[in-house]
């Protein structure tokens, strides 16, 4: 464990590049490590923030707490007849073990191909693209809970995940800390193409029978094509969620917006395109001062240049009004504001 440091930078730390500052900062590179954090009270009481990549964070002001960085790294696996189980460390990069999954003939992981973050955050966000949900190759993960002192494991169920939503984000929020997460994954693939860009692009290069490294190439073009690169404009993805809504709020909407972006769902609920609302809204490509949403893909918002935490999130508040002005439908943020 890297000693405590005190009034840490977090600008790049984070990949909306903001600026703030951590009251402490410390790295945890192995599972015991966050024993002995936490064998001191001072920290066990402390406000303490768990990160991976910081892909998924807007800092609107420094942290007058503990952040731990997770850092844990390593993939194995073990191969039982068609089935595989992945197991990685917190801190391993998403798309390193998408890669290591798609290169061995691991089915399961294509679809969320060069997905920002670490694995740690996978199980925490329910992570997903493209038809695909983390849920849907999660075998388990292991997690220190502080109180208790020890690590435990956390079945499927146990999590409840949700869309982009698990236990992780309420009753266990800031009580566990996932240390790895072990993924299940088949060599008899299932291709998934339910999403009309993949199965036109697929199209295009004229591949009638996908495989796995077909699609996650497929997924990382699309995706490069419409958002932009964390390491050369700062962004965090997708900043909002795609809205639920039930069949009869859809009709109504519909015959307002006949070609509204939307995908059905069970249970009688609609999703709706995030981007779409935005972009009909006015806001796709629009800038004010350092902030802007992207001009591919209105999801996104964008520091242009060296926006603070706070100037985002009032750009996001615009968004979220003027949504709901014309479509009567309130978004919700993806992105954890701090």
């Amino acid at each position: 464990m890297y000693p405590i440091a005190e009034h840490v930078s977090l600008k790049n730390l984070n990949t909306f590049r903001v600026e703030a500052h951590a009251r402490w900062f410390t790295e945890i590179h192995q599972e015991e490590d966050l024993s002995l954090l936490f064998a001191d009270q001072q920290w066990k009481g402390a406000a303490r923030l768990v990160i991976g990549g910081g892909s998924n964070i807007l800092f609107t002001r420094d942290f007058e707490g503990l952040i731990i960085r997770m850092n844990i790294p390593g993939i194995t696996h073990q191969i039982d007849g068609e089935s595989v189980l992945v197991h990685a460390g917190a801190g391993v990069v998403w798309n390193d073990l998408v890669l290591y999954c798609v290169e061995r003939g691991f089915a399961g992981v294509e679809n969320l191909t060069l997905i920002p973050g670490t694995v740690g955050a996978s199980p925490v966000q329910n992570i997903g693209a493209y038809g695909v949900e983390l849920k849907d190759v999660f075998h388990s993960c292991r997690a220190y809970h502080i109180k208790k002192g020890e690590v435990i494991t956390f079945l499927p169920e146990d999590c409840r995940f949700g869309y982009r939503d698990s236990i992780f984000k309420h009753e266990l929020k800031n009580q566990v800390i996932i240390t790895s997460v072990t993924f299940k994954l088949s060599l008899n693939p299932q291709i998934n193409i339910s999403y009309g860009a993949i199965r036109q692009e697929l199209e295009t290069r004229h591949i009638d029978e996908p495989g796995i490294k077909d699609v996650s190439l497929v997924v990382s073009e699309i995706r490069v094509s419409k958002l932009p690169d964390p390491s050369t404009i700062g962004n965090a993805g997708s900043f909002f969620k795609n809205p639920v809504i039930n069949e009869q709020q859809f009709v109504h909407l519909k015959s307002a917006f006949p070609d509204i972006v939307h995908y059905c769902l069970p249970n009688s609920t609609v999703k709706l395109a995030a981007g779409w609302l935005i972009e009909k809204s006015g806001w796709k490509g629009k800038q004010i001062r350092q902030t802007a949403t992207w001009k591919n893909q209105a999801l996104v918002i964008v520091n242009v240049g060296s926006a603070l935490g706070s100037e985002i999130y009032d750009f996001s508040e615009e968004i979220i009004k003027d949504v709901n002005e014309k479509f009567n439908i309130t978004l919700e943020r993806e992105v954890n504001v701090f």
